[in-house]
């Protein structure tokens, strides 16, 4: 996934997202600084959101069931790899894996997982800390061999 691509899926997705939060229109466009004019614009598919307000989007619903399904799990952890062009190695703790990921690796307790949705790649050690999050395919097997 691309920036572009994050563009126009929350653009197609924004009235969704907005109802499933029980938000007015007015109440959207103040949380996330745009006119009530400008929402309604995107909402009819007249003009797309831009990368700042997709990024405020996905920061601030980032619990919407329709962005997490969407993205296939947290929307940060996408925002943040585009930002950070393709690739994270932050250690943080996740569920597991059980509902967006498959499992393509697992040995001396660590996992090398793609996301079926959209198809990046993460490793998890034994604890289900993310050593590595990455949409490039090259990265993810490098830093697996080397474990």
């Amino acid at each position: 996934m691309n920036r572009e691509q994050l563009i126009t899926l929350v653009t197609e997705k924004l009235k969704l997202i907005r109802t499933e939060k029980a938000l007015t229109q007015d109440q959207m466009s103040d949380l996330l600084g745009l006119s009530k004019k400008t929402l309604v614009q995107i909402e009819k598919g007249r003009i797309e959101t831009g990368w700042t307000t997709a990024v405020a989007v996905c920061a601030l619903c980032r619990d919407s069931t329709v962005l997490q399904h969407e993205l296939g799990g947290d929307p940060l952890e996408v925002v943040d790899l585009i930002a950070n062009h393709g690739t994270l190695q932050p250690k943080e703790k996740t569920m597991g894996g059980y509902i967006w990921w498959k499992n393509l690796s697992e040995r001396n307790g660590y996992r090398l997982q793609q996301n079926v949705i959209s198809n990046h790649y993460r490793i998890l050690d034994t604890n289900n800390y993310r050593l590595l999050s990455s949409f490039d395919e090259q990265i993810a097997m490098q830093v697996w061999e080397k474990l």
